[in-house]
């Protein structure tokens, strides 16, 4: 049986599990320290136009400004009586310091800002909305056969306004027309909302915040074979059954329950060795071979080691069956570490042609339940198979790991020996400078070991061949390999002071970076739209065919006063799960226009 686990009980993670049996399927991870944008909107102002890249940069209140191709712009940011027979000039439809609606499409990504776009997607339970781009829409692409054709009759009697386009999830497959109409209702007050907030403040803002981990997991998983839905914490469970049922779902009303047992949930279900995998490097497989995973700017490399694998009668065979397996687990891998951008696979060298499609299909089939958009080549002369996976959000890797300040996240470091040359080498080319005085090697204390002992004699050739260039090694305790600091002083800038406080005296040159406090993060800015209000969800068990869609119930009208004195149910959910995380909750704002209406 499928379980959704939810594991609430530490406030610094909240983590959503998918098991089919004890087998590990789907991971989704959110901590307060790493804040994602995905999906976020907000109210920018355009920076600078850039022709050459046509595109423009958008100031949206992070610290890297965002990047906005002319592509992802909506024609109701150009002049009013702009028009082009062919491809716009950016220079031409946007200005600097217009303000724009727009929405994170890619989050930063080492020097990369996020990549936007002002056509907005709002997701809800069965449909997504577009409300800024009528050409997009349809049916989800895994939704085939008489599904497909009988959501295309009920998409054809939902009241969608001109202009705007709209996609049906797998989750409304078997929903009522009127169950449709009522999540399109939701979604169009919720644009209505979003314009509404953005008029009220000058850019840059965030106005609405994309839902956290626990909702989004309802919002994308909730199909009708999940079985059973487990969560560790009876606050946590309390928020979801009210949220479950706002949604309009009762058929998950019975299945979601408390688990309560001594041995904590993941481990019950024997899956904490399985979420550990995802933060190797190394994945091990039951045959014996395993599977070795690196990251690079361009992409994703992933190796195949038959090791000690004998799955077969000859070495071909071996290959194919190793093969295969590393094939399933590759997908699952992806799945857990939600590494997107291309990715390339080295499998084991296989002889006949049949073989390879084999693995290619078997590679295939594995994908088919993975929520991202994958698109998978063949495997080439050389072994190698390219596929490409849509990057839904940053990878766990990204989200949970910062890069070794010993070696700056390249796994490897320099030799004492090569070190000490290099050193020594810079020490002379520092020391060549006219004017120079001396030359302060502050380094470890081996590499200082190394230099003042077996090229004792190099360093006092230097000086003698400079003439009154005084080369001063000083070991730093503090310093570890390969970091060190080699500085020139001018004559008439030397200062009378101990060599072994040298490191003290230079120590603002020579800072090495540090992970940031977690008291010193900076805290989550706090969305224009902070409170909920939910219409009555209709009856979504039963289909029918007569329903009168323009009888859906619209949300009631919410006044300042209402919205200061009961926070809805979105608003007391997030709460509830920022109080786990140890986040401060937002103060309830008293502004009817800050209070009307965010997505579930």
């Amino acid at each position: 049986m499928k379980r959704m686990l939810i594991n609430a009980t530490q406030q610094e993670e909240l983590r959503v599990a998918l098991v089919d049996g004890q087998r590990l399927y789907d991971l989704d991870i959110e901590s307060p320290g790493h804040e994602q944008k995905k999906a976020n909107i907000y109210k920018g102002k355009i920076t600078r136009i850039e022709p050459s890249l046509e595109a423009a940069f958008v100031d949206y209140g992070a610290e890297r400004h965002g990047f906005l191709p002319l592509k992802e712009i909506s024609s109701e940011y150009f002049p009013p009586q702009y028009y082009s027979h062919g491809r716009p000039n950016i220079k031409d439809v946007l200005r600097e310091g217009q303000e724009v609606i727009v929405q994170v499409d890619k989050e930063e990504r080492g020097n990369k800002g996020a990549a936007l776009t002002t056509f907005i997607s709002l997701a809800g339970s069965y449909l997504v909305l577009m409300p800024n781009n009528p050409r997009a829409g349809g049916i989800s692409r895994r939704i085939e056969g008489d599904d497909r054709t009988e959501l295309k009759e009920a998409l054809s009697s939902l009241e969608l306004p001109d202009g705007m386009g709209l996609i049906v999830r797998t989750a409304g497959v078997g929903k009522s027309a009127d169950a449709l109409q009522w999540d399109l209702a939701f979604r169009l007050k919720h644009w209505q909302a979003i314009k509404k907030a953005a008029e009220g403040r000058p850019a840059p803002f965030l106005i609405h915040q994309e839902s956290n981990v626990i909702v989004r997991a309802f919002r994308d998983y909730l199909r009708p074979d999940i079985g059973e839905i487990l969560i560790d914490n009876p606050k946590v469970l309390d928020l979801a059954k009210e949220h479950i049922d706002s949604l309009g779902r009762p058929d998950f009303t019975s299945k979601i329950k408390l688990y309560s047992g001594e041995i904590p949930l993941f481990s019950h279900y024997q899956i904490e060795s399985q979420i550990e995998s995802a933060f190797q490097r190394e994945v091990r497989l039951p045959s014996g071979c395993s599977i070795v995973i690196d990251t690079t700017e361009a992409l994703t490399a992933i190796d195949i080691n038959s090791a000690r694998s004998t799955r077969g009668g000859d070495i071909e065979e071996t290959a194919f069956n190793t093969n295969l397996e590393a094939a399933d687990e590759i997908a699952r891998q992806l799945r857990l570490r939600d590494l997107g951008g291309l990715i390339v696979i080295d499998f084991i060298d296989m002889t006949p042609v049949r073989h390879q499609r084999e693995v290619e299909n078997c590679l295939r089939e594995s994908v088919r339940q993975d929520r991202a958009r994958i698109q998978i080549g063949r495997i080439s002369r050389f072994g190698l198979l390219e596929l490409s996976r849509q990057r839904l959000s940053p990878s766990l890797g990204e989200s949970s790991h910062h890069d070794c300040p010993r070696c700056g996240g390249t796994g490897t470091i320099r030799d004492n020996e090569s070190l000490s040359l290099s050193i020594l080498r810079l020490i002379e080319e520092e020391a060549l400078k006219e004017n120079t005085h001396e030359v302060h090697a502050i380094v470890p204390v081996p590499i200082a070991s190394y230099l003042l002992n077996e090229k004792r004699e190099a360093v006092n050739a230097i000086e003698k061949r400079q003439g009154g260039v005084r080369a001063i090694i000083v070991p730093n305790d503090q310093m570890q390999t390969p970091h060190y600091a080699v500085l020139r002083v001018r004559k008439g800038e030397e200062a009378p002071t101990l060599s072994y406080l040298l490191p003290q005296l230079h120590e603002a040159e020579m800072t090495q970076p540090s992970e940031e406090p977690a008291s010193e993060r900076k805290r989550r800015e706090q969305p224009a739209l902070a409170a909920f209000v939910m219409p009555d969800p209709p009856l979504v068990s039963e289909k029918s065919a007569t329903a009168d869609v323009s009888s859906v119930p619209a949300a009631p009208p919410v006044s300042a006063a209402s919205a200061g004195a009961s926070r809805g149910l979105f608003g007391r959910l997030v709460d509830g799960f920022k109080s786990l995380l140890g986040t401060p909750a937002p103060q309830q704002e008293t502004d009817a226009a800050d209070a009307i209406v965010v997505e579930a």
